[in-house]
């Protein structure tokens, strides 16, 4: 059970001239990686082109929305089963790149809006529940650490046109900022603070394809209102490998999968069994519009399922850049 999650880029080898031809905002909108694929998906997410940087001083707003239908729910490790949901998810996310340390790094903030209507069974009671607010925002940090120093336009063009292996980390804060009504087990908010860590590298290996990897691990606080409860749950580790393929100049494609486990979790001191080994396979593709815009689909299933998470998701994401 899980909730929702967007990137884009420029062909590998280009003709020089392309490249000269391209200003600083068409490289952005082309190039800055935003991780939209991941609405607030937790360990679930698939977010290819998520460490490829930007020239320095890019900003980039995105608007995205997300559908997702089958067992999945707005906080993904609650202790619901036979769920059947439809959730609608809207973010706005708004992302700066810079210099930090002398290496190019992105500052990311996004808000989500959700609206859902779920139903399972939840310690033995069948429950349905309608839900429409906020949900958890999200601030991410994220540093190439090997292969993308802090980059003008002219840097940038020159790495797009010799690309390299990079390699990036990331933390990402997810605070309680969402509704949460504490005599309900749904909500669109999680009512804790949660962070993860993460490492990706990027393999260019031949002239139109590419190879990354991202492993990452989630890290959640504590609930003290669930349900007149306690609730505690144990990190959850994942892996994402992404093959991509530039086609036409700024257009390119991914094949995507993940696998994720651990995120048992503890009420009132009594652990359930509810451990996650799942895995989801999904692929995506960026649409250059004219100049500043782009616009980014996505789809994403479940292909294993031990605990909650046969859902299938939809993603649309429209972005500009300055």
């Amino acid at each position: 059970m899980r909730s929702p999650a967007a990137n884009s880029s420029l062909q590998w080898h280009q003709p020089l001239g392309l490249l000269r031809r391209l200003t600083v905002v068409q490289a952005a909108i082309l190039q800055v990686a935003l991780l939209m694929l991941a609405m607030p998906l937790a360990a679930q997410e698939l977010a290819p082109r998520a460490y490829w940087p930007a020239p320095r001083g890019t900003n980039v707003m995105a608007a995205g929305y997300q559908f997702s239908t089958g067992d999945v729910a707005t906080d993904a490790t609650l202790p619901i089963v036979g769920v059947e949901s439809r959730i609608n998810y809207l973010q706005l996310t708004w992302q700066r790149t810079l210099g930090l340390f002398g290496r190019s790094a992105n500052l990311q903030i996004n808000v989500p809006y959700t609206w859902s209507t779920t139903q399972g069974i939840v310690e033995g009671q069948f429950r349905r529940r309608e839900v429409s607010a906020l949900a958890d925002a999200r601030l991410q940090l994220s540093i190439n650490l090997r292969g993308a120093p802090s980059m003008d336009a002219a840097e940038f063009r020159e790495l797009a046109a010799n690309p390299r292996t990079i390699v990036g980390a990331s933390i990402l804060v997810q605070p309680p900022t969402g509704g949460y009504e504490n005599d309900r087990f749904i909500n669109a908010g999680t009512n804790r603070w949660s962070t993860k860590v993460g490492l990706g590298v990027i393999w260019p290996f031949r002239p139109r394809w590419m190879l990354e990897t991202h492993v990452g691990a989630w890290f959640f606080g504590d609930n003290d209102e669930f349900v007149s409860a306690r609730r505690e749950q144990e990190p959850i580790g994942s892996v994402e490998v992404h093959l991509i393929r530039h086609t036409q100049a700024g257009f390119w494609a991914s094949l995507d999968v993940n696998y994720y486990v651990g995120g048992q979790t503890e009420v009132d001191g009594v652990k359930r069994n509810d451990e996650l080994r799942n895995s989801r396979i999904g692929f995506a593709m960026l649409f250059p519009l004219r100049r500043r815009h782009a616009i980014r689909a996505g789809f994403s299933t479940g292909i294993l399922t031990e605990i909650g998470g046969d859902f299938d998701s939809y993603t649309l994401n429209y972005l500009y850049a300055w």
